[in-house]
């Protein structure tokens, strides 16, 4: 029953997370740095969203056995199809959420939204310790090779996310595409949300899905 519990646990936590990311992309204020690769690529090249996501987590899972040299593990393989579930649910919300309003504080507000889901999401994908989401796994994998935390790890994958997203823009459209207000708040936000959700939810998650607490 706990495995059951942590198996939807974790949908949930990747569904959040999947709806956190989109609806972020739609506020017109800016994407968060991990989202920012994806986001000009759909813009430039005219695809959709979960596929150009795929393709960065694909990236992202090759890096991680890169960084690991060469040392391929089945939790870095199973990564893959997991992205391409989590893609889909991206399609999916992409092709339903229409937001058209040009008021910056309802805007501002969708954008608290989306990184407070964004955050909850991470939170709960995370403490289930199933099979990491591609950036993260790379975050930690990045983490573990330059011999830093995960925290720092995180500033360095944030930071080169946005210069290369403005470089991709810069090259193929010859302008900054996706970084905005929305990219600042991101990288605070979606902390904040993390430990606020854990502050109050860790505990008794762990209580539902942990199975230490079987009979």
């Amino acid at each position: 029953m706990k495995k059951f519990f942590r198996g939807i646990m974790y949908i949930i936590g990747l569904v959040l997370l999947a709806l956190g990311i989109t609806l972020n992309t739609k506020t017109g204020l800016g994407v968060s740095p991990i989202n920012a690769i994806p986001y000009s690529i759909s813009q430039i090249f005219e695809i959709n969203l979960g596929n150009a996501t795929l393709c960065v987590y694909i990236f992202c899972v090759i890096g991680q056995i890169a960084l690991r040299g060469m040392r391929v593990r089945t939790l870095d393989l199973l990564q893959i199809p997991m992205s391409i579930i989590f893609s889909r649910v991206i399609n999916i919300f992409d092709g339903m959420i229409k937001i058209n309003i040009d008021s910056f504080i309802i805007n501002l507000i969708l954008l608290m939204i989306a990184i407070v889901l964004t955050g909850i999401g991470v939170a709960i994908s995370v403490e289930m310790k199933l099979v990491p989401n591609a950036a993260d796994g790379f975050t930690q994998a990045l983490g573990e090779r330059i011999g830093k935390n995960l925290g720092f790890a995180k500033n360095i994958v944030d930071i080169s996310s946005v210069i290369i997203a403005i470089t991709i823009g810069m090259v193929f459209s010859g302008k900054v595409i996706g970084i905005g207000l929305g990219t600042l708040v991101a990288v605070p936000g979606i902390g904040r949300s993390i430990a606020l959700f854990n502050m109050f939810f860790k505990e008794r998650m762990f209580i539902l899905t942990s199975e230490q607490n079987q009979a």
